[in-house]
C-alpha cells in the first residue's frame, strides 16, 4: 500500500486535483438528489468533501493520512467552509449509534476489497431513510492492460460486491464505464471505472 503521508507531503501539486469526482458532481445536480449531511469515506486532500461542503452539505470526512488531512482543513478555510475532519485507518473505523448522514461518499478508497466491503456495509446501516450511497473506483472488469489503477486485483471494485454490501438498499446504477481521467497528478489517463449509486 502506498504511504499516503509521504505521497501527500511531497506532492508539488494536489494528488487528485481541486475539482470533485464528475461522478460526485453527477449525483448531486440529479433532480432528485436531496441530502443535508454526508460523510466521506478516504477523502484525501478534500476535493469531494469541500466541494459538497460548498453546495451546503454538512460534511463529515474521514481519512487515514494526517498530513492529507491537515492539507484538507487549511484548503477548507481558503475556501471558506467547514468540514469536520477526522483522521483514522477505515479497517478499525467504529461509527457511534448516534452518527447518521443524508448521504455517504466511498470514493477511489484503495484497501482490500474485504474492509472495503465491510465499512460500506457499516456506513449503509448509517443511512438516514432516503439517503443516498454513491460508490466510486478502479474496476475489476479491466479490457486493457494499460488502464490506470492498481495492479493487485482485490485493490480493484467489483460492483457485485457493493450491492451485496449494501443490502436493502434499491440500486440505481452499478457498472463500468471506460472514461479519460484528468485528476490532479495521480489521475491522468484511461481508466475502467465501476461506478455504484443506491437509495435508502
Amino acid at each position: 500500500m502506498p504511504d499516503w503521508d509521504a505521497a501527500y507531503r511531497n506532492a508539488a501539486e494536489p494528488l487528485f486535483g481541486g475539482e470533485p469526482s464528475d461522478f460526485v458532481r453527477e449525483v448531486v445536480t440529479r433532480p432528485d438528489f436531496r441530502a443535508n449531511s454526508a460523510l466521506c469515506l478516504a477523502d484525501g486532500d478534500g476535493r469531494n468533501g469541500r466541494w459538497l461542503a460548498e453546495q451546503g452539505l454538512a460534511v463529515t470526512a474521514i481519512d487515514l493520512s494526517p498530513v492529507a488531512t491537515e492539507q484538507a482543513l487549511s484548503k477548507d478555510k481558503a475556501a471558506g467552509v467547514s468540514v469536520q475532519r477526522l483522521t483514522g485507518d477505515l479497517a478499525d473505523w467504529k461509527f457511534s449509534l448516534k452518527d447518521s448522514w443524508d448521504a455517504v461518499f466511498l470514493i477511489f478508497l484503495q484497501c482490500e476489497s474485504r474492509v472495503r466491503n465491510c465499512i460500506a456495509t457499516e456506513a449503509c446501516r448509517h443511512l438516514n431513510p432516503g439517503g443516498w450511497f454513491v460508490g466510486e473506483g478502479f474496476s475489476v472488469d479491466r479490457a486493457e492492460d494499460d488502464l490506470l489503477g492498481p495492479k493487485h486485483s482485490d485493490l480493484l471494485y467489483d460492483t457485485a460486491d457493493l450491492e451485496k454490501a449494501c443490502s436493502g438498499l434499491q440500486i440505481l446504477e452499478a457498472g463500468t464505464t471506460l472514461v479519460e481521467l484528468h485528476e490532479g497528478v495521480r489521475h491522468q489517463g484511461r481508466a475502467a471505472i465501476a461506478r455504484f449509486l443506491a437509495k435508502r
